[in-house]
């Protein structure tokens, strides 16, 4: 039990450090990518029972915003690393296939597109935004790599 617990972790920081680095990859060729920040602010501003913004940038700052932001950016992974565990059971973590990681990381992109992006003033799947369809296939893009980044760590543990 203790060791799939660790293989999660390994997994999820794992994928998320590989997301990281293809965001980085995708701001240095000129493409919009999301401030964590961002991320602290939303959540920083639940406490007052505010869980959505008409558009999150022009909200009011929260102390320690980015540190939070960056803490649920990782938590958010290691939650997806055990959501595929979860559904592909502990045969896939034992015997890692790169499908189910695809799928499940395709999968979570209902996060952004249904939660994050409405709360933060985007509308549905990026549609209040400049260029919805960009923004939707950058998201599944990401949230691809995310699946490759949940394959990669478990293949590594393996190893």
């Amino acid at each position: 039990m203790m060791n799939n617990i660790v293989a999660v972790l390994g997994i999820g920081i794992g994928a998320t450090l590989v997301m990281d680095v293809w965001t980085l990859i995708l701001k240095a060729m000129g493409f919009p990518t999301l401030n964590y920040a961002m991320v602290g602010r939303w959540v920083g501003h639940w406490r007052e029972g505010r869980f959505a913004h008409a558009h999150i940038a022009k909200a009011a700052p929260v102390n320690g915003e980015v540190a939070l932001g960056w803490i649920i950016h990782y938590v958010t992974g290691i939650v997806f690393a055990a959501v595929l565990v979860g559904v592909y059971g502990e045969a896939w973590l034992h015997n890692p296939t790169w499908l189910p990681a695809i799928i499940v990381g395709v999968a979570t992109v209902v996060m952004p597109w249904f939660v994050m992006q409405p709360a933060f003033g985007a509308g549905i799947a990026a549609s209040r935004t400049p260029a919805p369809w960009a923004s939707r296939l950058q998201s599944v893009a990401t949230h691809a790599v995310l699946g490759v980044g949940m394959y990669v760590p478990a293949v590594a543990l393996q190893a």
